[in-house]
């Protein structure tokens, strides 16, 4: 199974940080906020553990881009340019904004209130679905952190790849070995039944 990086997206407000330089190059907010229930396009619901970046934050190389675009870097976190911590509240960030066209924009466009939002990519790596629930939950304990974005229209996009990882999940499911076995034992009595 080939595993496919995943988005999701905040609205929170994203601030900008005044440096001893007064130019305020510096953004924060919140790309994650942990046991929060989101709608995924109305086919389930998901929310992110506490301690799901745990591991990712000690070893993955993250970056920082404007609206996913990988062509558009804002920040880094093995250059220090991109701060990733997760506290009570959940995956805070700080990005120190270069000073470029993109870094520029998005301070004038985080200024003006047209930023709305911020976003993560990733890779689930432990999961756990809830299917006695209509629509199922999806809780997220740990992940591969991909990227964050700065984003202009924040919304929980990509839900065919979340689909996708829930249909994988379901298959998995249906693939353990115990569910197997109970699912022969049931076809068996089954066949039994119906040849009285």
């Amino acid at each position: 199974m080939t595993l496919e990086t995943e988005r999701r997206s905040l609205v929170l407000p994203v601030e900008r940080r005044a440096d001893g330089d007064g130019k305020g190059n510096t953004v924060a907010g919140y790309a994650v906020v942990f046991d929060s229930e989101a709608d995924i396009g109305g086919y389930f619901r998901e929310k992110v553990a506490r301690g799901a970046f745990t591991e990712s934050l000690k070893t993955s190389d993250v970056l920082a881009y404007f609206d996913h675009d990988r062509g558009r870097v804002l920040g880094r976190s093995s250059a220090g340019t991109l701060r990733l911590t997760e506290d009570d509240k959940g995956l805070a960030v700080e990005i120190d904004l270069p000073d470029t066209t993109d870094g520029r924009d998005v301070r004038e466009l985080i200024d003006r209130g047209d930023i709305s939002g911020m976003s993560f990519g990733f890779i689930v790596t432990r999961q756990e679905w809830d299917e006695t629930v209509d629509p199922p939950t999806r809780t997220i304990h740990a992940v591969e952190l991909r990227e964050v974005s700065i984003v202009s229209e924040p919304a929980y996009g990509d839900t065919s790849i979340a689909l996708r990882s829930r249909d994988a999940a379901r298959q998995e499911q249906r693939e353990h070995p115990a569910k197997r076995r109970v699912d022969a034992r049931r076809a068996a009595m089954e066949q039994r039944f119906r040849r009285i």
